[in-house]
């Protein structure tokens, strides 16, 4: 089946979904022999399908995860997804592959970040809950706010940060001259405010001129970096662990994405940074 409004994917997407399935299935072992109850959230489920550049068609990861019934299966798995055509039509591909888990299927159209914080509320009314969690933009939909519901939560999350693709894209080089609307979407995305972003992602140089001397703000150098460095840190005010970042690169060599693993889980960590590093060798 091939979703023509779903078209977002490549051989870094292929990667991507990889790495994500690799530590479900290990996730799933070692979980395998406890009691807890377990929550697979997907807050950007798309329609099943993504159509890949080369028209090929690349299964969603809502529909791999579905697949998946050894050593378990997920006692709920809730997908979200804000396109309410897309939510249909993946809600009728899951009811027609997967009706022996009907009952354990929720497919919502709905903020991913509202969900998030739904989320929270449940797992701290639900202490014998966890909850793998997959979020999976194509831009900055996501607010930091809905992250840091999770603290101290019994959460392990995979987060794709369209450093390239989105944070660093919509800094202009002279800061001066940041629209008002790109810097309301960095607050909400970083979750800072005007000054720390200023302060953060760009530095004062001041220009000798026929006037004298001139000041402005300037973008910093290894911009991706920094903003990557700074997800990391903030990242780990809400988790105890938090993974290497994969770089996502499409074939130009540009960097689009990174894809990044956090949770309070210390032997979560250590497989979410031996699969990253495997792939990271097989570039």
């Amino acid at each position: 089946m091939e979703n023509k409004d779903n078209n977002f994917g490549g051989f870094w997407t292929e990667r991507k979904i990889n790495i994500f399935i690799k530590y479900l299935k290990a996730y799933l072992k070692i979980l395998n022999n406890t009691s807890f109850k377990l929550i697979y959230f997907d807050g950007f489920a798309g329609s099943g399908y993504i159509k890949a550049k080369n028209n090929s068609v690349i299964e969603g990861v809502a529909l791999k995860v579905l697949s998946i019934d050894e050593p378990k299966e997920f006692d709920i798995y809730y997908l979200v997804e804000l396109d309410k055509n897309k939510c249909s039509e993946l809600g009728i591909i899951l009811k027609d592959q997967f009706p022996l888990k009907e009952r354990k299927i929720f497919c919502v159209s709905q903020d991913c970040n509202k969900k998030l914080i739904d989320l929270s509320v449940f797992l701290k009314d639900n202490r014998f809950h966890r909850a793998l969690v997959f979020i999976d933009p194509k831009g900055m939909q996501l607010k930091w706010n809905s992250l840091e519901h999770l603290k101290d939560l019994g959460v392990d999350i995979w987060l794709l940060i369209p450093t390239g693709m989105g944070v660093t894209r919509l800094l202009s080089k002279d800061g001066s001259k940041l629209s008002p609307g790109f810097l309301n979407k960095l607050r909400e995305f970083l979750g800072m405010s005007e000054e720390e972003i200023m302060n953060y992602f760009y530095k004062k140089k001041t220009d000798d001129t026929l006037f004298g001397e001139e000041s402005h703000l300037v973008k910093e150098k290894n911009i991706n970096q920094k903003a990557i460095n700074l997800i990391k840190d903030k990242l780990k005010k809400i988790f105890k662990y938090t993974s290497e970042p994969f770089p996502m690169k499409n074939n130009k060599n540009s960097l689009m994405y990174h894809f990044i693993y956090a949770s309070n889980n210390k032997n979560g960590l250590k497989i979410a940074n031996d699969i990253i590093g495997k792939e990271l060798t097989n570039q």
